[in-house]
């Protein structure tokens, strides 16, 4: 029996749509780039000048290097943890249905509110801890305190990526290793890692590019303090633009956003062989 491709034509409404609203600003923002644009008048084109300050900029610098290591922290920290809960969520139990629901309440709030609720909760005086660390006043540890609020919003919805993969494991292997007498911890090694390797990829790319841009979380709990102790590149452009009133530089910043979170991207789906990627269910 012949297969008849669908029409190219297709995707165009698709393509359209992402010229227009990804596209076409892309275009305009790199334009914005070579320009001296205070918001409200008419750019004026100043060559590279954006780019040769931004190659100069230290804390653009030092903003960069705290955007990967808000990064890379939030990876570490979220990647076992949502894994390890949906693996556990995925049984059929009653009470693990029930313990999910509410564990993942988080994803109904907005971010906003979120960054409202801790900031009340880390509040030296009024707070949760009282007395204790000043988990966003302190420099040494306030990046990191931003790392675990956003792990706390994010880690549901990346459990609920693996929770539907590792119920999509066929059931034969896991009856097949326990006739051989495998444990809990060889199952979980030789079987459920490789089949979630794919969902494995697909949430470290997620969670990777959106720690990247990460912005409303940061700027409602410290607003890039204290001092500059958790001024991530998304941050850095916003204040760059909105409060410094430097379109131009700040458009040269999200460019170097851009560029930094497709090239991750890219990376990322290299490395692990997403392209080769292949149907692991049964009979394919």
């Amino acid at each position: 029996m012949s297969s008849q491709r669908p029409s190219a034509w297709y995707a165009v409404p698709a393509f359209g749509f992402f010229a227009l609203f990804a596209v076409l600003p892309m275009l305009l923002v790199i334009y914005l780039s070579f320009t001296a644009w205070d918001g409200l008048g008419t750019p004026a084109l100043n060559g590279g000048e954006n780019w040769s300050r931004l190659l100069e900029d230290s804390e653009a610098r030092a903003s960069v290097w705290r955007t990967l290591v808000l990064m890379v922290v939030s990876w570490l920290v979220q990647t076992p943890i949502a894994l390890l809960i949906g693996v556990w969520a995925a049984g059929k139990q009653r009470s693990r249905a029930v313990l999910s629901s509410i564990f993942f309440l988080p994803l109904l709030l907005s971010t906003a509110a979120i960054a409202l609720l801790w900031q009340a909760l880390l509040e030296p005086n009024f707070g949760a801890f009282v007395g204790g660390p000043l988990f966003l006043g302190d420099p040494d540890i306030a990046l990191y305190t931003v790392v675990l609020v956003i792990s706390w919003q994010f880690i549901p919805f990346h459990t609920l990526l693996y929770q539907g993969a590792a119920r999509a494991v066929p059931p034969s292997l896991y009856e097949a290793a326990t006739i051989d007498g495998a444990s809990r911890v060889s199952k979980f090694r030789h079987i459920t890692l490789p089949q979630l390797r794919y969902t494995i990829v697909t949430s470290s790319v997620l969670m990777l590019v959106g720690s990247l841009t990460t912005f409303d979380t940061v700027l409602i709990l410290t607003n890039g303090g204290p001092g500059t102790a958790t001024r991530i590149l998304p941050l850095h452009m916003y204040i760059t633009g909105f409060s410094g009133f430097e379109m131009g530089y700040a458009s040269a910043i999200a460019v170097v956003l851009v560029v930094l979170g497709t090239a991750l991207s890219l990376a990322v789906m290299r490395w692990s062989g997403f392209r080769q990627m292949t149907s692991q269910q049964e009979g394919s």
